[in-house]
C-alpha cells in the first residue's frame, strides 16, 4: 500500500559494509513498559536479549494510546549505542522503530516470525 502524501527522505550517504558491520541491531522481547518518572514522552523497556536483560528508554507516550501494550513484544533494537543518561536514567540502546525520522507514527521493525532473543539483525 502506498500514501499518495507520503515523501520518501533523500538517502543518507553512502557507507561500506565495513561500517555497516559496526552497528549491532538485534531480536528482544519486551518484558516490561514503566513511565520514567518526571517525562512526559519517555518510557522504559525492559528488554530481554536472551543472555541478559536491559533498559531501553523510548519516547512512546505521544506515539502511541497505550505503550503498555508493547508488553511481550518482540522487535529489533541497536544494542552497542554508547548508554546514554535521559531524565536521569540510564538507556543501554535504541528501540529501531520505522517512521520516527520521516514525521509519521512509528511502526515497530519486527522479525517476520520469533526468533531466539539476541539473534542478530544482517
Amino acid at each position: 500500500m502506498t500514501d499518495e502524501k507520503f515523501k520518501a527522505a533523500p538517502l543518507k550517504p553512502e557507507i561500506t559494509i565495513a561500517e555497516l558491520n559496526k552497528v549491532d541491531i538485534r531480536a528482544g522481547t519486551i518484558v516490561s513498559v514503566e513511565d520514567v518518572r518526571g517525562s512526559d514522552k519517555l518510557v522504559r523497556l525492559i528488554v530481554d536479549f536472551g543472555d541478559h536483560q536491559r533498559s531501553v528508554l523510548a519516547g512512546l507516550k505521544h506515539e502511541r494510546p497505550d505503550p503498555r501494550a508493547l508488553k511481550g513484544k518482540q522487535t529489533l533494537f541497536v544494542v552497542n549505542l554508547q548508554p546514554r543518561k535521559m531524565m536521569g536514567e540510564l538507556s543501554q540502546g535504541m528501540l529501531f522503530d520505522i517512521g520516527y525520522a520521516d514525521g509519521i507514527l512509528p511502526v515497530l521493525a519486527v522479525p517476520e516470525s520469533n526468533v531466539p532473543n539476541g539473534t542478530r539483525a544482517g
